[in-house]
């Protein structure tokens, strides 16, 4: 047994709780059975939701007991968003997501040993339930001015659309899980972001209405935001997803790799296994040498490898390495090679035409003149090959995969071709 909570709040992971004096006891006298809940509202979880599942494995690696919970039944309401209702998706497609879901959490846990880790899923107590009892059992304890103090309520009764019941009821549902996890698998903690904080501290309520003399905890992270404010996820557009084909792994280290030196430090805190003090050595290269990225590289690694697997990760890299000639092009298989120029600036011709006109094209320069002047330079390269004649035309031998020319002027402008002629 470790002191999780001066590691949680040493590594930037700790915002609030119901009592920390409490909360540390319990788990100092521990082990103890934990919770986090997923809703299957997507196909896939993203980077914010990272954050939750390497806190369940740290928790689980401090010798408690994890309950990973994907809500089969929460997932056809959705958690009320601040700006507007949810579009409900139908059962069919949510129990899809519920074992996709499943399938992402798993390996960061291990399901094994006094701690073993389990998956639960919320339709088991809820499908069986009639409104009536929900009412009766659930919906009495609860107290509608205290509901509505909730931020994400607040925000909606204050906006034009408002709030639905179906979504003004999910605290309710949220509170009832924390109740029948404390009845049916003695947990006792319940984590999640500090945008959960209401649904939280619902269940802790519940319970000490119904069960008076339980002792049960909530804490809550941070959430992870980006240099200019914004949270991950998927509504704030552009999310990073765990799934590899909704983003690509290359994609995926890419993001991290080219993380801002403002938030390098705080995201390593957050996501890295490493040390503290090998943390805060690749803090000290990231003040002292900021240009070589070294930390944003040692994070782009690790995470590629814990979501996508080492080998993944070794291909990406290969592939990152290649487009900048450092590797040969011509080794990368064509599903990594496809990843990464699908990054990049590009365009589709019919048949690979005169060199000078694809770079314009692509607009790695602004005109075929100024595309002359470069190959003239020696700065203009097709597949990591210098260009040499203003006249030069590549030739379908010369496509990576009979389909791609990677194009580069110097040495970090990088433009791709896909060549789609029979």
């Amino acid at each position: 047994m470790t002191d999780i909570v001066d590691e949680l709040k040493w590594r930037g992971l700790f915002a609030q709780s119901t009592d920390e004096d409490a909360l540390r006891k319990a788990l100092a006298d521990g082990p103890v059975t934990y919770y986090c809940g997923f809703d299957p509202t997507a196909a896939s979880l993203h980077v914010g939701h990272l954050v939750q599942v390497l806190t369940l494995r740290r928790m689980q690696q401090a010798g408690h007991r994890p309950l990973a919970l994907v809500g089969g039944a929460t997932g056809q309401i959705g958690d009320p968003r601040p700006t507007a209702e949810r579009t409900l998706n139908d059962p069919e497609t949510v129990a899809n997501w519920v074992q996709r879901l499943r399938a992402q959490i798993e390996p960061f846990l291990s399901f094994e040993g006094e701690n073993a880790a389990q998956m639960v899923n919320n339709l088991d107590w809820t499908a069986g339930m009639s409104a009536i009892e929900f009412l009766r059992d659930i919906g009495k304890h609860f107290r509608v001015n205290k509901m509505l103090t909730k931020d994400s309520v607040a925000r909606r009764l204050e906006s034009q659309e408002g709030i639905s019941y179906t979504e003004f009821s999910y605290q309710l549902l949220q509170g009832m899980d924390f109740l029948e996890l404390y009845r049916r698998h003695g947990c006792v903690v319940q984590q999640g972001g500090s945008d959960q904080w209401g649904n939280l501290t619902a269940g802790i309520d519940l319970i000490h209405r119904l069960e008076p003399d339980a002792e049960v905890h909530a804490y809550s992270t941070p959430l992870m935001t980006k240099a200019d404010g914004t949270k991950f996820g998927k509504t704030e557009g552009g999310a990073i997803w765990l799934d590899p084909q909704m983003t690509t792994p290359y994609a995926f280290y890419q993001f991290w790799l080219n993380v801002d030196d403002r938030d390098i430090s705080t995201y390593m805190r957050i996501l890295s296994f490493k040390s503290r003090e090998e943390l805060e050595e690749l803090e000290k290269v990231t003040e002292e040498r900021p240009q070589a990225r070294t930390a944003q590289r040692a994070l782009a690694e690790e995470l590629t490898t814990l979501v996508h697997g080492a080998e993944q990760c070794a291909a990406v890299i290969a592939a990152s390495k290649a487009l900048f000639g450092q590797g040969e092009l011509g080794d990368l298989d064509e599903a990594t090679l496809s990843a990464a120029l699908s990054e990049l600036p590009g365009a589709q011709v019919a048949e690979p035409g005169p060199v000078v006109d694809l770079f314009a094209e692509v607009g790695l320069v602004a005109s075929k003149s100024a595309a002359r002047r470069t190959v003239k330079e020696g700065g203009a390269y097709v597949n990591n090959v210098k260009v040499t004649a203003e006249d030069a035309v590549p030739s379908r031998a010369d496509l990576l995969h009979g389909r791609w020319l990677v194009l580069r002027r110097g040495k970090k402008n990088l433009a791709a071709v896909e060549v789609t002629g029979a």
